[in-house]
């Protein structure tokens, strides 16, 4: 290698000497080389402007010559060739990464945002469906009701309409039981005095009295009930059942003479009696709450007027019905008319009733 860089060196020298001898041949100089290995450097070499210093070599016999920076390794080394068109191509791939790495970056945003953008909506539709079904489902519970509450009215218009084994109800677990229901003799004879007028004006409050126990279910409720008829027929030689509904100790109402016929009270009132003796007992909250349901509904529909009077038996007449416990209650209850007590005007007089007309016998 280095008898290569001594020519290489060598031919250096000769082409600067050529070089130089056109120069000195230009201003009428001449050398002569000496050998084809040994040439004679003109003096003036050193002092011509035109040649740099650094461009002048002169060896001779020398060796491990390094002329200019040298890298030394101390190790194997592995040398790799990349030529122009090399590293175009490694620029581009490079570009290229960077261009995909940028669109992989832009893609991840896009579809960030669109997967924000498609979990909002879709939270919107969610709330959009709930707010649609809470909506609907408003309308159908206020349309059961509805129809539930206009069947309730409708039922209670008692007749033999009603399929054996079900039973109106007025609301609340207050059911309705009819004649037939509770086992009405079939041998009473036909009612002839009408209820009237109508609306009615008046509602009369009773019980049975004479140490009655209060009934408490559907059973012993309808055979007190064909009791009092029996005993109004046979003993009191009368043509039916005294009132015009009964309601037992569970709070549920069973018919009587109805809404079309007069009690044998007063053909002006709507007699209810509570079954049992409330001189001696206390009436239950379902009771009163029953008969608050039966008067409600009879002024919705019609049956009793809208400003009726509630009155006891014991203001009609000398009673002790219906019973101290009893009329501590109803005096409470609103349309409670306090006729017939202290200055107060008898009761009915306003209907041109007398005495006699709260003893009826009908």
């Amino acid at each position: 290698m280095y008898d290569q860089q001594d020519r290489g060196l060598g031919v250096a020298a000769l082409l600067h000497s050529r070089q130089g001898s056109e120069r000195r041949n230009l201003n009428n100089h001449t050398f002569t080389a000496t050998s084809s290995s040994t040439m004679t450097v003109p003096h003036n070499i050193f002092t011509n402007p035109a040649i740099q210093p650094s461009s002048v070599i002169n060896l001779s016999n020398s060796t491990d010559v390094v002329i200019g920076p040298m890298t030394q390794y101390q190790g194997p080394v592995s040398i790799y060739y990349m030529d122009a068109s090399m590293q175009t191509a490694a620029g581009d791939g490079s570009s290229s990464s960077n261009s995909s790495g940028n669109n992989d970056s832009e893609n991840r945003r896009k579809s960030k945002r669109l997967t924000r953008n498609t979990l909002l909506l879709s939270l919107l539709v969610v709330l959009v469906l709930i707010t649609a079904i809470v909506i609907v489902y408003v309308e159908l519970q206020r349309t059961h009701f509805g129809a539930q509450a206009a069947g309730s009215n409708k039922s209670i218009y008692f007749g033999n309409t009603y399929e054996d084994g079900t039973f109106p109800n007025l609301g609340n677990g207050h059911l309705v039981i009819e004649r037939l229901q509770w086992g009405a003799s079939e041998h009473a004879q036909p009612l002839t005095v009408p209820l009237e007028p109508s609306p009615i004006p008046y509602v009369l409050i009773t019980h049975i009295g004479v140490q009655s126990t209060p009934c408490s279910n559907l059973y012993r409720c309808s055979i007190k009930m064909r009791t009092i008829q029996d005993s109004a027929i046979a003993e009191k030689n009368l043509p039916d059942i005294q009132s015009n509904f009964y309601v037992s100790d569970e709070g549920n109402i069973y018919v009587g003479r109805g809404w079309d016929w007069a009690n044998t009270y007063a053909n002006h009132t709507l007699a209810i009696t509570f079954m049992g003796d409330y001189g001696r007992y206390t009436p239950t909250a379902k009771q009163l709450e029953g008969v608050q349901y039966l008067l409600a509904h009879a002024v919705a529909n019609h049956k009793l007027d809208f400003n009726y009077k509630l009155v006891a038996q014991n203001q009609t007449k000398a009673s002790k019905s219906p019973g101290a416990n009893l009329y501590r209650e109803v005096k409470r209850w609103r349309h409670f008319y306090p006729c017939s007590m202290d200055q107060e005007p008898k009761c009915g007089s306003e209907l041109g009733m007398t005495l006699d007309s709260w003893n009826g016998a009908q």
